[in-house]
């Protein structure tokens, strides 16, 4: 039995999407009257548990230990990265070469993301073209952020597949979590926010370093599998 699907988490996975995290974090701590800022590369360990998280940390890293402008900014940071959640946004090299791989080997895409729903498909369409994935899930009413699997077993069987018919790719700690709890064969990206030694802790059943070694990934384990 071979894999049918590929599922992908979106920022640090398939897109590099730092620049216009840290931009929309910024300039809604600016406006929130936070006069610290984050760097991009504090914004890496920020990220991937969803923008409440996030302006928790961000606020905690800028020096708001008591989190006095945590309700006043959540709103303020959702408004903001409305109109800026595609700040010099890009896909990763390599990226969409295996996305061609996998469909013409007859495998569904689809992606799975912590961000706002209506925010993920906006970001996958820019990048990536209306239509080209065959399903976006990001946070809404019924799905709970990850590392809960409801996105992710929701994502399979919208696209007839099982569970253990799915590779889960992703950049962090909460990804690793998220495949397993979806009984989902697991593929840790080093390319990404997050270490080797965070991605190693949670075990995952793969581990590449760049884009490129997915579609040798791919072909190694449909081979195993059988086709």
């Amino acid at each position: 039995m071979k894999y049918k699907c590929c599922i992908f988490d979106l920022d640090g996975t398939l897109v590099n999407s730092i620049h216009a995290l840290t931009y929309c974090t910024n300039e809604s701590l600016k406006r929130c009257g936070v006069e610290k800022q984050v760097t991009e590369e504090q914004m890496m360990s920020i990220v991937g548990d969803g923008y409440r998280m996030q302006m928790r940390r961000s606020l905690l890293a800028c020096g708001d230990t008591e989190l006095v402008h945590y309700e006043e900014i959540l709103p303020v940071y959702m408004e903001v990265f409305a109109k800026n959640c595609l700040y010099e946004m890009h896909a990763y090299d390599g990226i969409r070469e295996f996305l061609e791989y996998a469909k013409e080997n007859h495998m569904k895409i689809a992606v799975v993301s912590n961000k706002p729903h209506a925010q993920a498909v906006d970001t996958v369409e820019y990048v990536f073209g209306k239509g080209y994935f065959d399903t976006i899930i990001g946070e809404r009413e019924g799905i709970p952020k990850k590392p809960d699997p409801t996105g992710a077993i929701t994502a399979a069987a919208e696209l007839g597949a099982e569970p253990s018919e799915c590779l889960y790719f992703g950049d962090t700690n909460t990804d690793m979590q998220t495949g397993k709890n979806a009984g989902m064969t697991t593929v840790g990206v080093l390319w990404g926010f997050r270490s080797r030694e965070e991605l190693e802790a949670f075990h995952p059943d793969y581990l590449i370093a760049s884009p490129g070694e997915m579609t040798e990934i791919l072909e190694h384990i449909q081979e195993r599998r059988g086709k």
